[in-house]
């Protein structure tokens, strides 16, 4: 809040009187001071040095890219910050040398029935790589129908997100680690409503678009930015969709329970233990937070489900009054709108194969990934012969969801949780204190000797990295440890 009430004080952040500059980069090394910064990212300079002091990683993590090229270690850190609205008012001018155009870009290419000529099709991909999808397209009297071919088994439907948005397609294929894009600007108009189909057994996918007038498309229509691309998922930007709060409740004293609903014309699924972002324009600039969606419940018969549950986005998130975000989130009507991003996260569920243990280590809302891996695994994991939680908490009254966990315990006798609080009251009688060896060492039995385990810990940063010590301390590998981002 600081930063941003600086930035709309009128003060000259560039010395350039507001005026913007071509930068070389000769020019560029040269601001390589505390007091004399220059970043590029993107292709943009910035002068950072006023935003020294208020840069929640310090000073150093600046200074690692000073006079020079930051955009990889920005992608690598925190690729997610909407570095645009936040330094804006200190952006100095563009690069004078354009970066290189990454190999994925198809610039000026025909596109013949949704395919590439053979001569433009370009190896984007290191050889050890995933071989590069394509794809084609079909049409009936009523439909248009684009496949596409990922070369790869076992994709699932929440490897597919698809918004149509103003005749424009964006599709993407989450393959692996990379990322594959169709980005077309569609030559005829085609309902909202659209199905998506997946056989995962050959590796297809398939978009059905029902066409507004029974005419036969000649194209299916232009290339639009980085349609055709495949690249690593880290080196995509972020996409957002507008998505409609449509509730909200109490779950504690300070934790509610968010429901947004996507656009009709978005094909969304988050994969488990995976986030998104959410984004919100607090005091003229954007603001955004990584949220981990959970389920409407812990049990499927504990209240009746909201129509179509695809369509529906659930979240748990603590309000923090003094926060810059979260109260500006509360603060929202219903029928008001959020910017949702594209699932993010490198949790697979394929980690879970096999697992016959299953710990869960959550403090405060690190429960929220732990939800869907709950879900998951006991709806799923046919070797699964236990799942513990742990769940830390101050008082009682921070205890997310104590009546669905305890009335699921009583419902699966596989599933068993334990509370542990570092401010009980005087008359509570269960464990206390904070992550330990002791604590673990007693929680952490198997039900076999030589049972196949996994660990999952999540909560804020200090309890995680104490965690994940002491787990190595207790002889577990990090094949066997996922630790969340809180």
């Amino acid at each position: 809040m600081d930063w941003i009430r600086l930035t709309k004080s009128g003060k000259d952040f560039t010395g350039l009187k507001g005026g913007l500059i071509e930068v070389t980069e000769e020019e560029l090394k040269k601001h390589n001071k505390k007091d004399d910064c220059w970043i590029c990212i993107r292709g943009f300079v910035y002068n950072v040095s006023p935003y020294m002091e208020y840069h929640p990683g310090g000073e150093d993590e600046l200074m690692r890219a000073a006079g020079a090229d930051g955009t990889d270690l920005f992608n690598e850190v925190h690729r997610w910050v909407n570095y645009e609205s936040m330094l804006k008012e200190c952006l100095v001018g563009r690069m004078a040398v354009k970066p290189a155009v990454p190999k994925d870009c198809h610039e000026g290419k025909r596109v013949l029935n949704g395919m590439l000529p053979k001569s433009q099709v370009t190896d984007t991909l290191p050889r050890e790589g995933p071989s590069s999808p394509s794809y084609d397209w079909f049409q009936t009297e009523s439909s248009v129908t684009i496949v596409i071919y990922t070369k790869q088994k076992n994709i699932n439907l929440d490897s597919v997100i698809v918004d149509l948005q103003d005749d424009s397609l964006r599709a993407e294929a989450v393959i692996k680690d990379h990322s594959y894009l169709i980005h077309i600007g569609l030559s005829h108009e085609v309902q909202e409503n659209f199905s998506v189909r997946v056989i995962e057994n050959v590796g297809k996918i398939e978009i059905v678009l029902q066409k507004k007038e029974t005419v036969s498309w000649k194209c299916l229509g232009d290339p639009l930015e980085k349609h055709d691309s495949f690249i690593p998922k880290k080196d995509t930007g972020l996409y957002y969709r507008q998505c409609q709060l449509i509730s909200k409740e109490d779950v504690t004293h300070d934790t509610r329970l968010f429901c947004l609903m996507l656009p009709p014309s978005t094909h969304l699924q988050v994969p488990v233990g995976q986030h998104v972002y959410l984004k919100l324009s607090v005091t003229g600039a954007e603001i955004v937070k990584p949220y981990t969606p959970v389920s409407e419940s812990l049990l499927s018969d504990f209240k009746e489900p909201v129509l179509s549950p695809n369509k529906y986005i659930y979240f748990l998130i603590k309000i923090y009054p003094a926060g810059l975000f979260t109260p500006e989130l509360d603060r929202l009507q219903i029928g008001d709108f959020v910017s949702v991003s594209g699932p993010e996260g490198n949790f697979k569920v394929s980690k879970l194969q096999e697992v016959e243990d299953l710990f869960l280590l959550a403090a405060g809302t690190g429960f929220t990934p732990m939800v869907t891996v709950l879900n998951h695994a006991l709806t799923h994991m046919s070797s699964l012969r236990k799942v513990k939680l742990m769940f830390f908490n101050k008082t009682e009254d921070d205890i997310i969801w104590r009546c669905q966990l305890e009335k699921l315990a009583l419902k699966d006798k596989r599933f068993h949780v334990e509370y542990v609080l570092s401010a009980p009251s005087p008359e509570w009688n269960g464990k206390q204190g904070h992550v330990s060896r002791a604590l673990l060492s007693e929680f952490l039995q198997r039900s076999l000797e030589n049972s196949k385990v996994f660990l999952c810990i999540c909560g804020p940063t200090p309890f995680t990295d104490e965690g994940i010590r002491l787990l190595h301390d207790l002889n577990f590998s990090d094949d066997e440890i996922h630790g969340f981002t809180a």
